[in-house]
């Protein structure tokens, strides 16, 4: 069947409800929507939208209808007819009136948002029995019980965690639905709208007090409350407007600039300022900046803003209002309900001449000063040597009038030409001027209409005689005296105009046509009128040979008219004629059809079509217009490009669609604006897909390129319909099939990397890059490694040579023993290259699949802060609570809370720590130490702790200075207890930027170092591995290796699938451990899963029999005094074998013996493989390997170390040249350069997928940059410097190199390793000095030598972006360093910090109170006093 049925869903809003989902029922047969009609609107769901899934019931009498969380039955309560309505028959069940329908009114039916737990009483009509109960729901905020009494329903309102919020910026209420739910069937059967209000976002009494709602006005609080009972008589209640402070309406107050005046305001009802309470103040806000005066009440109803003088930028403004605010108390508004103003005003301003100066607003009271030639005020005029005139005074006449322009400056001698004469001091009235005005010799008269005082008049010639060609214009201001008269310097010339042709000569009788008259001095005179017969033809515009007008309907049909052109008073003679014919008609349109983007091909076939100059095709939908250009091509025929349909883009239908009007713009043919007859159809838009996630595809030469998507064959009637596409790669375009899901295109014959852009109907899409590899069998690496091995070979080749020509005497056996080496170096050089070749093209794919979707193990608020301010130390005391004998515990709290007052005194605590730093025997240990310290006590009042960094920060910048230190050296190292607070400052305020952005990146890279080295052997004495990003740390031998598959039993469930784990067959017992529990508690945090060491390896083989493996036992090799651990190629076990951890075992068949081999020697070695130290913080590049004392036997597994000096030199021969294996640097780093980029890019970027820049990074740059400014420092290296110490330097490196800090993960030391080249790396991209580097530079600064430009410019941009940022006030960042405060408030304990610092004021107890003494600030608060106290408390003796 082809009928088609669809529910559509609408979002209805109103302004006083909530959203509310609603259905409306609409059934479509085999068409579009445009035509359907409403049958009934029934809300279905709660909240949220329709699925498009429905299914009628088995009768089809019912549609089911879904959403997200429910099923509803389109046939519950809602319009039905009776007899389907099953209890209709109960009273109240069924409504067939108006007058029956549920009602319901609520009392009070508005509460305050302060207000909790109100009853309200919910009054029903026509509601059936609800003895089954009812439920009362305040939409998502809260739903409780109803209690029934009668027609009565009782509810409460929510409670204080559930109120809704109201922000200043949404009004002053909140509007919910109150909706009454039956127990019975858990539908709504009624609701009502109930409004939560609150008063305490009005702060001015006027808006306060005209509220709709219940709300009071406290004037000497400066607050509204609904809450009367909170503000009494005498704190000023108000409750009517009339009663408020207001402003009353004043007259225009003018202020002159630079003039010391008082402003004095009417108003009424001034409260009288209470003790301990501030004065008034006049606030202006002039031109952006606010010039606060002192101002004086003289009783309730008067208010004087003091003697002063004010002023504003610039003499392009002459009268500048300006908002005027009356405060008291600081910031206690008065209202000002008439918008008073005050007018600053300059005389001189714009007004450069007499005349100007004489018509200003004589409120102003402006006037000449001759003596100075400038408009100012009379006491600013001196009077001895000058005259100052105003327009009052009866000599106020200016004199020197003079004339700038006129404009026409030619005209035609029959006169009537309006021309128009601009100066300075024309007259201040029209009777000044009218009638002393001559254009060249002939008598012009002034218009009233067009005068302008002192400025302009404009004059309508009279007849010139034959004789008059040309001349001056002159003026008599008033009288003619010499002093009033002007004279102009341009000449005004009489000219004669002729015609000699017109294009077109015809055109369509609907008129519109734009025709170009031709002749000569067209552009004389002011004013044209043409006229083609009896129809005026619209003026367009002219030059000196042409006049443009458009054409008009003509009324007398198809004829030919004569064409009249008129100038001013001149008539033109001349005989033109123009033709009126048939208008041009559409006939027919092909294709009928386009997409909503339009742009596509139309052709049109019509009559009369060669008449039109611009024809246009539109199209009209929803409301908006859009058209499009067309190209005539002949009389008959003409091209259009199809114009776009008005459809939101972002949310584009997948049906057709027909516009409301479809048709022509022809000139004026107004029949063809609607064409009725066509059924022009626009459908959805060809949508593409992206190649992939990363936007690139990789493609091998002559590969086609296929871009995927859906609408790319218009579904026409009859199936022909074909868009063209054009598709470019790169610059040049490919050959194109098409068909419905997919574009197939024939890539050009392109290598490298290019941008694929798709074009269709006006649209393009580039759905990514292509990347088209060379047909080169090695890439450039490859390449490299071989150059270099065949160069490492020819050095051999010549060195044997020297070696053969010196040794000519010894054997030939000698010399074939050589030449066999050098054949089996060349060979396995060869293989190593092609092997790094090979795995750089395979791990990028491998790694980047194997880490989707692994959760991330974020450490915890408190763990996270400790490891970064107390690393290394587990059980640190702010997380305990104070130990204290019982008989000291009541003194040492007391003196803890006075020394908590001290900490949180800026004066003690800024000179502590001054005192502190000066000791010499006060360690770089105990700066960091009291820095942690104090931010830990001070956790809970960031603000402060912030206030007292910035102190501290602007101290040790000045130090640094004043020192002759370079300025790039300051923050570089953590030397005071500022440079620690900075890092635990930025430690406290990153975190939920670490967890919310940067944490994904840095745990991927984690992961994918991690990942990376497991892939290869990895020595678990000396911690080599054969992937590695550090030289100090690769395995520099040819190790043979297999990577196996083991099936491991699930230790959790025995029954469930057993879990294959990759593993290698040269890896030790304890390595197969970690690999197996990584990979069975892949998703739990690395301290929630068992130790390796805890568990034992069994393996369970085909036959039956269990083994469990160790790293040591009876099995193990010794030979020449060195003992290999035990791995599985020592076991043999082989591919797809059964293994299970199981828990130690007390002892084993395979074990040990005991009389073999020590318990001494075993621990020792267990103490080996586990490294001295904690492995997190391991930096050392050659573990220590100790020999056995007893037995002298030392342990290695893949590789010796030949420190021992032993190795023999025979051993050599079979070993490369070491440096060859440095390409596996390359490979590895290739590997994992994805993850070092989105780290870098995710840290040096201002947005991060929607979350904004944290405020602390900009305020402290802000403040770096306002220091810097302070102390003349412009050098652009310094700022930057100081910005890379303060954050890259000092808290990202510490994270990259120690992801422990932030994750709940164990790192070994080869991770470790290459952590540290990554965080090199990092810091050498946020340096300014240039890195010169050659052959002999370390491998880790050569291995990112080509990425560090390019990170630096990331660095350069990131700084630069945050400096463009509107500055952080203080007001802000304070409420954001409050939230903070409040989030971890409790994370420490206090009483146990204080003891730790108070540790140092102990120690240096003497030094402090002596620092106290001699410090003014602490003299006057008794700092040292208060200090004593505190020792005195804290003693043991007291």
């Amino acid at each position: 069947s082809t009928d088609a049925y669809s529910i559509i869903g609408r979002r209805e809003k109103s302004s006083c409800s909530p959203s509310v989902l609603v259905v409306a029922a609409q059934i479509r047969v085999d068409g579009t929507a445009k035509n359907t009609l409403e049958y009934e609107i029934v809300q279905v769901v709660d909240t949220g939208p329709i699925l498009r899934d429905m299914a009628f019931s088995m009768d089809h009498e019912h549609l089911y209808i879904m959403s997200e969380k429910q099923v509803r039955n389109s046939c519950s309560p809602g319009c039905t007819r009776k007899e389907r309505c099953e209890r209709s028959s109960e009273p109240r069940r069924f409504a067939s009136e108006m007058k029956q329908c549920v009602r319901l009114t609520v009392h009070p039916n508005n509460i305050s948002v302060s207000q909790y737990n109100v009853l309200l009483v919910l009054e029903t009509y026509n509601v059936p029995e609800l003895s089954a109960g009812v439920n009362c729901t305040f939409e998502d905020l809260s739903e409780m019980d109803g209690l029934v009494v009668g027609s009565q329903i009782q509810c409460i309102s929510p409670a204080a965690k559930e109120v809704p919020q109201i922000i200043t910026e949404n009004g002053d209420h909140h509007i919910v639905q109150l909706q009454l739910k039956s127990k019975e069937t858990g539908m709504t059967f009624a609701s009502t709208s109930f409004v939560f209000y609150n008063c305490s976002v009005h702060n001015s009494c006027l808006s306060c007090v005209e509220s709709p709602y219940r709300c009071h006005w406290c004037k000497y609080r400066h607050v509204c409350t609904h809450d009367p009972s909170s503000c009494s008589f005498q704190e000023g209640r108000v409750k009517m407007p009339e009663d408020c402070p207001q402003l009353l309406q004043a007259e225009k107050i003018l202020v002159p600039v630079e003039v010391i005046k008082p402003i004095t305001l009417k108003a009424k009802n001034l409260p009288q300022p209470q003790s301990g309470q501030r004065g008034y103040e006049c606030i202006l806000n002039i031109q952006g900046s606010e010039q606060r005066v002192p101002a004086l009440r003289f009783n309730s109803s008067s208010v004087q803003c003091q003697n002063t003088s004010y002023s504003y930028e610039g003499m392009e403004i002459n009268s500048l209002p300006v908002e005027l605010t009356v405060v008291w108390n600081g910031n206690f508004n008065i209202d000002n309900p008439a918008q008073n103003k005050v007018h600053l005003y300059k005389c001189g301003a714009m007004r450069d001449s007499c005349g100007l100066c004489l018509k200003a607003d004589p409120d102003f009271e402006c006037g000449w000063c001759q003596g100075q030639n400038q408009c100012t005020l009379k006491q600013h005029c001196p009077a001895q040597d000058s005259q100052w005139l105003e327009l009052s005074s009866t000599k106020g006449k200016c004199t020197n009038p003079k004339i700038t322009d006129i404009n026409p400056v030619t005209g035609p001698r029959e006169g009537g030409t309006r021309v128009t004469i601009r100066g300075e001091n024309l007259g201040l009235e029209f009777r000044d001027i009218a009638s002393h005005v001559k254009v060249a010799g002939v008598e012009c008269k002034p218009l009233v209409e067009g005068y302008i005082p002192a400025e302009q008049i404009v004059c309508e010639m009279g007849e010139a005689k034959p004789s008059q060609h040309a001349g001056f214009v002159e003026i008599c201001v008033a009288e003619c005296k010499p002093e009033f008269m002007a004279r102009s310097s341009q000449l005004y010339y009489f000219m004669t105009l002729t015609l000699s042709d017109l294009k077109p000569k015809r055109g369509p009788v609907s008129g519109g046509t734009q025709v170009t008259i031709t002749g000569n001095n067209l552009n004389a005179g002011s004013n044209v009128i043409v006229t083609f017969g009896r129809q005026p033809c619209l003026f367009y515009r002219r030059s000196t040979k042409h006049i443009v007008c458009n054409t008009t309907a003509s009324y007398e049909g198809f004829e030919k008219v004569k064409v009249s052109v008129r100038v001013d008073k001149a008539k033109i003679h001349q005989e033109l004629h123009y033709e009126y014919v048939e208008d041009p008609t559409i006939l027919r349109i092909e294709p009928e059809w386009s997409i909503f983007s339009g742009n596509t091909p139309i052709a049109v076939w019509g009559t009369h079509l060669d008449l039109i100059q611009n024809p246009q095709i539109r199209a009209k939908h929803g409301g908006k217009e859009h058209v499009n250009n067309c190209e005539v091509q002949n009389s008959t025929e003409m091209t259009c490009q199809a114009p776009a349909l008005a459809v939101d883009p972002n949310h584009q239908s997948e049906l057709a669609e027909r516009p409301e009007e479809f048709g022509f713009i022809l000139d004026n043919v107004q029949s063809l604006l609607i064409l009725n007859k066509t059924n022009f159809t626009y459908y959805p838009n060809p949508i593409f897909e992206v190649f992939n996630p990363s936007g690139i595809l990789e493609l091998k030469p002559g590969s086609p390129i296929i871009l995927k998507g859906r609408n790319l064959i218009p579904p026409v009637a009859g199936g022909n319909a074909r868009l063209n596409y054009t598709v470019l790669v790169g610059e040049k375009p490919c050959a194109v099939t098409v068909s419905d899901v997919q574009l197939l295109c024939e890539s050009p014959n392109l290598t490298g990397r290019h941008k694929v852009m798709a074009r269709v109907g006006g649209m393009e899409f580039s759905p990514g890059m292509v990347y088209i590899s060379p047909d080169s069998p090695l890439s450039l690496p490859a390449i490299v490694s071989i150059a270099v091995a065949g160069g490492l070979l020819i050095i051999f080749i010549v060195a044997v040579l020297i070696a053969y020509k010196r040794k000519s005497r010894e054997s030939d056996l000698t010399l074939k023993r050589l030449q066999m080496q050098m054949d089996n170096l060349e060979s396995r050089v060869a293989l190593e290259c092609k092997e790094a070749f090979a795995e750089l093209q395979t791990d990028i794919h491998e790694l980047t699949s194997d880490l989707d979707g692994a959760g991330i193990p974020f450490l915890d608020y408190r763990t996270y802060t400790m490891r970064v301010l107390f690393p290394g130390i587990e059980d640190h005391p702010v997380l305990r609570d104070l130990e204290v004998p019982g008989y000291r515990q009541e003194r040492v709290e007391k003196g803890l809370k006075l020394f908590a007052q001290l900490i949180n005194n800026k004066v003690f605590l800024l000179s502590f720590i001054r005192t502190l730093e000066s000791q010499r025997s006060f360690s770089m240990r105990d700066r960091g130490n009291v820095a942690s310290l104090i931010m830990t006590v001070l956790q809970s009042k960031l603000e402060y702790a912030t206030d007292v960094l910035k102190q501290l920060l602007a101290d040790l910048i000045d130090k640094n200075l004043e020192s002759k230190n370079h300025p790039k050296l300051l923050l570089r190292r953590t030397e005071s207890v500022a440079e620690k607070m900075l890092t635990n400052w930025f430690t406290f305020l990153l975190y939920k930027f670490l967890k919310e952005c940067a944490g994904e990146p840095l745990f991927s890279l984690f992961c994918a170092i991690k990942q990376q080295m497991e892939k290869g052997p990895i020595d678990s004495i000396t911690g080599e591995a054969r992937y590695s990003l550090s030289e100090d740390k690769l395995i520099r031998q040819q190790i043979d290796y297999k990577t196996l598959v083991l099936s491991c039993v699930n230790p959790d469930n025995v029954n469930s699938p057993e879990i294959p784990v990759k593993i290698l067959n040269c890896d030790t017992i304890t390595q197969v451990k970690e690999k197996i529990l990584d990979a069975i508690f892949k998703n739990v945090p690395c301290s929630h899963r068992p130790k390796a060491a805890d568990m034992d390896l069994e393996w369970r083989q085909a036959s039956g029999a269990r083994m469990i493996l160790q790293d040591e036992d009876i099995t193990t090799k010794i030979e020449n005094d060195w003992k290999r651990l035990n791995t599985l190629a020592h076991y043999q076990v082989p591919d797809g074998s059964v293994v299970a951890l199981v828990s130690k075992q007390v002892t084993a068949y395979n074990a040990v013996n005991n009389s073999t081999v020590s318990r001494t020697s075993a621990s020792k070695y267990e103490n080996m493989i586990r490294y001295t130290g904690s492995p997190d913080s391991l930096r050392s590049r050659t573990p220590m390997i100790t020999p056995d004392l007893e037995s002298g036997v030392k342990m290695w597994h893949l590789v010796k170390n030949h420190e021992h000096g032993d190795q023999k030199e025979g051993d050599r021969g079979s070993k490369m040249v070491s440096e060859i294996y440095l390409t596996r640097l390359l490979a590895t780093k290739g590997t994992l350069q994805k993850f070092v980029d989105d780290l870098f890019e995710t840290i040096f970027s201002t947005a991060h997928r929607g979350s904004a820049l944290p405020l602390a990074i900009k305020y402290m740059f802000d403040f770096l940059d306002e220091q810097a400014d302070k102390h003349n420092i412009h050098d652009p290296h310094v700022r930057h410097t100081w910005k890379s110490n303060c954050l890259p330097l000092r808290f990202w490196v510490n994270m990259i190199k120690n992801p422990q800090f932030v994750f709940d993960i164990h790192k070994n030391s080869i991770t470790d390793a290459c952590l540290s080249v990554v965080a090199q790396t990092f810091m050498d991209s946020c340096s300014t000095s240039e890195h010169r580097l050659g052959k002999d530079s370390p491998s880790n600064k050569l291995l990112y030598a080509k990425d560090i430009p390019s990170y630096k410019n990331w660095v350069e941009r990131y700084y630069s972006d945050i400096a463009k940022m509107p500055a952080i006030s203080d007001q802000d960042m304070n409420a954001y360093l409050a939230e903070q405060s409040r989030m971890h408030m409790n994370e420490f304990n206090t009483m146990s910090a204080l003891s730790e610092i108070y540790s140092y004021v102990g120690k240096y107890s003497e030094e402090i109170l002596g620092a106290l003494d001699q410090d003014d600030q602490a003299g006057k608060q008794k700092l040292a006093y208060k200090l004593e106290q505190v020792i005195t408390l804290m003693s043991i003796d007291s």
